[in-house]
């Protein structure tokens, strides 16, 4: 895998550790692993409970690990398939930068602008405490969304791109919240692995 390594960008937000790296790995070779985890990825659609309504989640997910822990949130609970050699790749890359042993890697397939993920933290109490979260994007841009669950004028964004690595680490999941929203625009579908520790 060639990365390239040309950039690392330091948030400088409170409560926080958040790095992006917005070339982690070449334009092409994303392509060719978004190609590849869209054909072979067992895609599936939850129904997610909101304020006592039940509703298809907005995007598809797929959950992979190596110990065999589920991983639950939303009211919903997954059980991991083990790891593709795709996927085993991408979270040996990953982890040289993050400096962790990920067990688990949460998918999410954003078919279109209608697909999202709102706001939430990555706090579940199997994630331990100061879960590191690395996030990487394929295909199309979409902009991640944060803001400070105590002082919400405290906002940033970020435009998570092709071949892109957001790692957020720290007391980040205690004070703040993340999502991506819907648009309107016509745009192309995106792969996002979410690597993470499940204890």
């Amino acid at each position: 895998m060639e990365q390239l390594f040309n950039e690392e960008i330091k948030f400088d937000l409170p409560d926080s550790d958040i790095r992006y790296y917005p070339n982690f790995i070449e334009s092409t070779q994303a392509n060719d692993y978004y190609d590849n985890l869209k054909k072979k990825i067992p895609w599936q659609q939850d129904n997610i409970k909101v304020f006592g309504k039940t509703y298809p989640q907005p995007r598809l997910t797929a959950l992979f690990g190596n110990n065999g822990k589920s991983y639950s949130y939303s009211n919903i609970t997954m059980n991991p398939k083990p790891f593709t050699t795709e996927l085993q790749e991408l979270k040996k890359a990953i982890e040289a930068v993050a400096k962790v042993k990920f067990t688990t890697c949460l998918l999410n397939l954003y078919r279109d602008g209608k697909d999202s993920n709102g706001w939430h933290a990555d706090d579940e109490a199997e994630l331990g405490r100061n879960p590191v979260i690395a996030s990487l994007s394929l295909g199309q841009a979409r902009i991640f969304h944060l803001r400070h669950k105590n002082d919400k004028s405290l906002k940033q964004k970020i435009l998570l791109e092709n071949g892109s690595l957001l790692l957020m680490k720290g007391e980040t999941q205690h004070f703040w919240q993340h999502q991506i929203a819907k648009t309107s625009k016509q745009i192309k579908e995106r792969i996002n692995l979410t690597f993470r520790v499940v204890y």
